[in-house]
């Protein structure tokens, strides 16, 4: 399990740096703000989770989700928090990392 989980983080961020649709839009203060709390909800809900690789699978989806929006954010010109999506993505990573490695 921890081989597919250091696979699956490694194939998301090579996915990440390489996807041209996310690399080409700017995510806006309002979409970051709103996925955000998205995820604070994924979070919430997952902790009371009984199903423990659904739970596995949608941390990976949130992890995967937060690096593409934090390389769209970065590529926009303007104050956008990277910051705080870097929390996001060390977030996920963390959940990963403890509730899936293993």
């Amino acid at each position: 399990m921890m081989i597919r989980l250091a696979i699956l983080l490694t194939s998301a961020t090579i996915n990440a740096s390489t996807v041209p649709a996310a690399a080409s839009q700017c995510a806006s203060p309002t979409a970051i703000a709103a996925i955000r709390t998205h995820w604070a909800a994924v979070r919430s809900q997952l902790s009371k989770a009984t199903d423990h690789e659904a739970a596995c699978r949608a941390y990976a989806a949130s992890f995967y989700e937060s690096v593409t929006t934090r390389q769209a954010a970065a590529g926009c010109t303007g104050n956008v928090d990277i910051t705080a999506l870097d929390s996001e993505i060390n977030g996920f990573n963390d959940l990963l990392a403890t509730k899936c490695g293993g």
